[in-house]
């Protein structure tokens, strides 16, 4: 009889062990269940995408970095880039333009190396600036008397917008080429040359 108690006890107490465990997996379980996941903030839209554009003109490598902000719907030149100040060509840091080789702009020459890009727009011409400070945030360490080459252009209007700012070096043959900036309704391009 003492014997069968415990047994009784071993099988009530073994019992009531497997039950609790039962319980606390299934309170664990209910906790995770009912626990809402969290969600994922959407990642932000880049409004102004950082961009460059290369090219090969014969053995003259040339690059142009920027970031290219967006119309959206805004008037651009005339009201976000006002007319007559100086604009670094793009949105952040100033737009860089980097050559392995000497050019020749406007009949000036470029030597090789790394420069600040800024422009001063107007309604008739645009004055382009090319600066020996690079690395800036916007305009605001421009500088004139950093310029190397300056020199005005004519720019062209569409009717077609332009969403994105967008710099293209086009190649014209093996020495020369065409740099353009185009954004909204307005384009500029000016050539170059290789220095040979």
């Amino acid at each position: 009889m003492k014997n069968l108690i415990i047994v009784l006890v071993l099988v009530v107490a073994v019992l009531s062990c497997k039950n609790e465990t039962k319980q606390t997996e299934k309170s664990e379980h209910d906790n995770h269940v009912t626990t809402p996941k969290k969600e994922e903030a959407p990642k932000k839209k880049v409004l102004s995408p950082h961009t460059s554009t290369m090219e090969m003109i014969g053995d003259a490598h040339i690059h142009i970095d920027y970031s290219s902000p967006g119309v959206r719907g805004r008037i651009i030149f005339g009201g976000l880039v006002g007319y007559d100040n100086v604009w670094q060509a793009g949105a952040h840091n100033a737009t860089w333009i980097e050559t392995n080789k000497d050019l020749i702009i406007d009949d000036k020459v470029l030597p090789k190396g790394k420069y600040g890009f800024f422009t001063i727009p107007s309604k008739e011409d645009w004055t382009i600036m090319i600066n020996k400070n690079w690395e800036q945030h916007g305009k605001d360490e421009y500088d004139e008397k950093d310029d190397v080459i300056r020199f005005k252009v004519t720019p062209s209007i569409s009717d077609e917008i332009i969403e994105h700012l967008e710099y293209k070096i086009n190649k014209t043959s093996e020495t020369e080429g065409t740099i353009s900036l185009a954004w909204e309704k307005v384009t500029i391009t000016f050539p170059f040359k290789i220095n040979q």
